[in-house]
């Protein structure tokens, strides 16, 4: 008996050591998974990086590339009171007043201007408005036509945080200015300046109605047009490869790439639409714009919401061109429009004058 129990310890030892190296065999294995598993994530991290680094860096110049507008030179309105206004930056915007000196104004319609455009293609587009007695002021965005040139700042067709502190100084000024004080205050906006108005309003509670004649969102449009972009870079069968989420991810990469080298934020115009759901908007878009397609415009008065009216998509319209295409409905629907305003006179005066539009073109 005595001598059978070191037999009994052994194999309890040597069952104890086998268990042991198993144990550690078997973590030795997990841990070499876990290694193979994490490089392989790592790795195709890194591939994802350098897949976007290279995208983005495709993408930026098609995306800060502006499309081919062409706006033609407005003369200049010997009848117009020339102003200055000072925004929040110390920078000096210069633009016009169209004033009534012989009735009171029924409002002031503050004028937005496209990208590359200036405050003297106002009357163009607002003739009819002046028309039906509303006051017209209308100014250059910085770094366009007259206004002071902010150093190092060079503007894109998409809207930026610089061109909002402008349309905020213009408002002050139209409600400041003792013969337009207690008129209401419009806003009407073309292309980027219908963004810039759109958000305006949603921001400040002076406006009370605004219209947007081919304004868009950057998200929005980007989203819309990042097919044609990618195109451009990549071939069809890559790109069709591509998930839906990856696409937005690129997208979110180049828009802040973008912003690094401008120095200025994008507005980020659909967040501020639902704020417009309580206010009077009036969406424009021409049926043959190729760039702010009916869809981009039906798209924006989704995010606004159902108590904003339809948008009025003008048949054989192009980019900014509804005007031009139907100068009596068009002229007719923005007195309409703005002559509901709170405080707006009711007599509206017979549009009988038709001036033809000098729009941004973009097929």
């Amino acid at each position: 008996m005595a001598g059978t129990q070191p037999r009994k310890s052994t194999r309890r030892q040597t069952s104890f050591g086998s268990d042991h190296q198993k144990t550690v065999v078997v973590r030795w294995r997990r841990n070499v998974v876990w290694v193979i598993f994490g490089s392989v994530v790592l790795g195709l991290i890194a591939l994802e990086v350098v897949f976007q680094v290279i995208l983005v860096r495709l993408i930026v110049p098609w995306f800060e590339n502006g499309p081919p507008f062409h706006v033609p030179s407005s003369e200049e309105d010997p009848d117009a009171e020339r102003i200055e206004i000072e925004t929040a930056d110390g920078l000096l915007l210069r633009g016009s007043l169209h004033h009534h000196l012989d009735r009171p104004p029924r409002g002031v319609i503050v004028y937005c201007h496209e990208f590359t455009g200036s405050h003297w293609t106002a009357m163009a587009y607002c003739r009819g408005l002046y028309e039906a007695g509303f006051d017209i002021l209308a100014f250059d965005f910085r770094n366009h036509g007259e206004s002071d040139v902010q150093p190092g700042y060079v503007p894109l067709h998409w809207l930026s945080d610089h061109e909002m502190t402008d349309v905020h100084a213009a408002i002050a000024y139209a409600a400041g200015r003792p013969e337009l004080v207690g008129l209401p205050i419009g806003l009407y906006g073309v292309s980027r300046g219908g963004a810039a108005a759109m958000v305006a309003t949603a921001q400040n509670a002076a406006v009370e109605a605004v219209a947007s004649d081919g304004g868009y969102g950057t998200n929005t449009l980007m989203q819309f047009h990042t097919p044609r972009w990618a195109l451009l870079v990549v071939p069809a069968w890559v790109y069709n490869l591509i998930p839906w989420w990856h696409s937005l991810i690129t997208l979110a990469l180049v828009r802040w790439w973008s912003q690094k080298r401008q120095g200025v934020p994008l507005t980020p115009v659909e967040r501020w639409l639902p704020r417009l759901g309580t206010r009077e908007v009036l969406l424009i878009s021409g049926r043959s714009d190729n760039y702010v397609t009916p869809e981009v415009t039906r798209e924006l008065h989704g995010m606004i919401g159902d108590n904003c009216d339809q948008p009025w998509i003008v048949p054989g319209a192009k980019h900014n061109r509804a005007r031009s295409v139907d100068p009596i409905e068009y002229d007719r629907r923005l007195v309409e429009f703005f002559g509901s305003m709170p405080g707006a006179a009711d007599q509206v005066p017979e549009i009988t004058e038709i001036e033809e539009a000098t729009p941004v073109i973009a097929d």
